[in-house]
């Protein structure tokens, strides 16, 4: 099954997640990631989904998400030239002696030290999918104590913007004019 990124504008309130997750959960689909964070619009966030699924099944769900009073607008990006990025903190186990080679390791993949204690180290890796778990196997070597990601965020390139919004909604449960 072919992995799909769906992004939407949604209205900042709460049960939205809920309710758009619910749609894909009644339909069989499993959610890879899931992303939330504020937009460039205020009182909207932006949500980023990965779902794995056969084009038409995820097109219906994506035009049945597009019913949704708090979903301001929705578009699947998988076809669109996008930018993804995913962040992961990892806390290796590290020792006097395996210190260094960690550090290297966490250098050639440009990712960052942001804590240091006695018996650990944690990195913080932005990039890909692919980079973050080509270091999390090299990491694994060392031990990993505790991962957390993000998941899977992504813009289109260039000038488009599948999500456009001239304004912010005005009345609260109303879709705005497009």
């Amino acid at each position: 099954m072919p992995k799909h990124i769906i992004v939407a504008l949604v209205e900042d309130r709460p049960g939205v997640l809920n309710h758009m997750a619910s749609l894909f959960r009644r339909r069989g689909f499993n959610i890879e990631s899931i992303a939330v964070g504020h937009s460039e619009v205020p009182h909207l966030s932006r949500m980023t989904l990965v779902v794995n699924g056969a084009n038409t099944m995820v097109e219906q769900v994506r035009k049945q998400l597009d019913k949704v009073v708090d979903v301001v607008k929705v578009s699947d990006i998988t076809s669109d030239k996008v930018i993804t990025r995913e962040l992961a903190l990892v806390k290796v186990k590290a020792t006097s002696s395996s210190r260094s080679e960690i550090m290297q390791v966490v250098d050639i993949f440009r990712a960052k030290i942001v804590d240091v204690a006695a018996d650990s180290v944690t990195v913080e890796v932005t990039g890909d999918e692919a980079k973050i778990d080509s270091l999390l196997n090299l990491l694994r070597g060392f031990g990993i104590k505790e991962l957390a990601r993000t998941g899977r965020i992504a813009l289109t390139r260039g000038e488009t913007n599948p999500l456009p919004v001239k304004q912010p909604p005005k009345a609260q449960g109303r879709k705005p004019t497009k």
